[in-house]
Parts: structure tokens; sequence; C-alpha cells
């Protein structure tokens, strides 16, 4: 299939999801997630989840980085220039919900892209290759593209890989990890 075929199926997929079910596969995730090694880091960029659009819930994960002590790192959209900025999410951080219903920070210390050790990446599919599927708008590719060779981009998925993307391009970042609430896909081996 092709992205933007990708892009339709799931979006619907997702939305046939009841509350109840996008909580319970929201915490399998994870409890997934606790079985990486990937807690030796320090900085993690986490997406703040768009409810409206049933993405994954990242509250439990938010929990469990401030309970190993991390430093939870998250985006702000200029949607103008197609760029996310990064700061770094404290108590002191204020939160607004922009206009695509994103929480966001409206204050805080900016983060450099460098500095990011893990991205846990939201998407709609992605393929046993580690190629993602997104909105169609490219803000993360361009992210991790700027993120140092060594960072863990990890994609949060309801949803099992798809056999094949068939219009990757060159511009298009791949995963190096996938976790849906039943499987961890490692891209890296």
């Amino acid at each position: 299939m092709t992205k933007k075929e990708l892009r339709n199926f799931y979006k619907n997929q997702r939305v046939s999801l009841t509350s109840e079910q996008v909580v319970d596969k929201s915490m399998q995730i994870a409890n997934q997630l606790l079985k990486l090694d990937i807690w030796d880091c320090v900085y993690y960029h986490l997406f703040l989840s768009i409810a409206h659009q049933k993405e994954i819930d990242t509250e439990q994960i938010l929990h469990i980085l401030f309970a190993r002590s991390k430093e939870v790192v998250v985006s702000k959209t200029n949607f103008d220039a197609g760029m996310l900025s990064h700061y770094l999410l404290t108590e002191n951080t204020k939160l607004q919900v922009n206009s695509y219903g994103i929480p966001e920070p409206t204050n805080g210390l900016k983060v450099p892209e460098n500095q990011i050790e893990v991205v846990f990446v939201p998407l709609l599919a992605f393929d046993t290759k580690g190629n993602r599927v997104g909105y169609g708008k490219g803000f993360y590719d361009r992210f991790l593209s700027q993120c140092a060779t060594t960072t863990l981009k990890i994609g949060l998925s309801f949803f099992e890989a798809h056999q094949e993307i068939l219009d990757v391009s060159a511009y298009d970042v791949p995963l190096d990890i996938s976790v849906t609430p039943n499987t961890i896909y490692d891209f890296r081996k």
C-alpha cells in the first residue's frame, strides 16, 4: 500500500477503537517499553497525545519517565515553517492546546535536537523495515534528520507492522524500533 492508502486505512482503524481500548492498548505499549534496554539515557522526547485523533495516550509513559528521573522533552509546532522546536517539560511548563488539538509548551527551556537521546515517535502505520507513515506533513522526518546519529527512534503503534510501504522517499527517516501492545520490532538487526 502507499502512504496515502495506509494513512486512510489506519485513521479509520483508530477511529473504530473505543476509549477503553485506547486506554488498555496505551498501557500495554507502556509496559512493552519497560522491556527495552533504553533506560540509561537522560533526554527523552515524548509526543503529547491528540485526544480527538485517538492517538496513543502517552500519560503512562510520562509517568515512567518522571519516576525514573528522566528529562522529558516536548515539542511546539511552527506550522508556517514546518518545523518543531523542543522544550524541557517541568512542573513549571505551561501547556496550551493548539488549533489542531496538540498540547504544546508556551514557555520553557529549549533543548537542541542533538541533545535528545530517545524519541518516541507518533505514527499511523509502519512496515517491517521500520518505515513509518505519519500525518503527511513531514514534521517528524525533519526533526529526526536533525537528531544525532545515535538518537534512538521508537515508533508507538496500536497496530502491527504492515508488510511494505510502497512509496518510501529519501527524506523519510526510518525507525530503530516500533512498539505495539503485543510486539517489539527491532529494525537495527
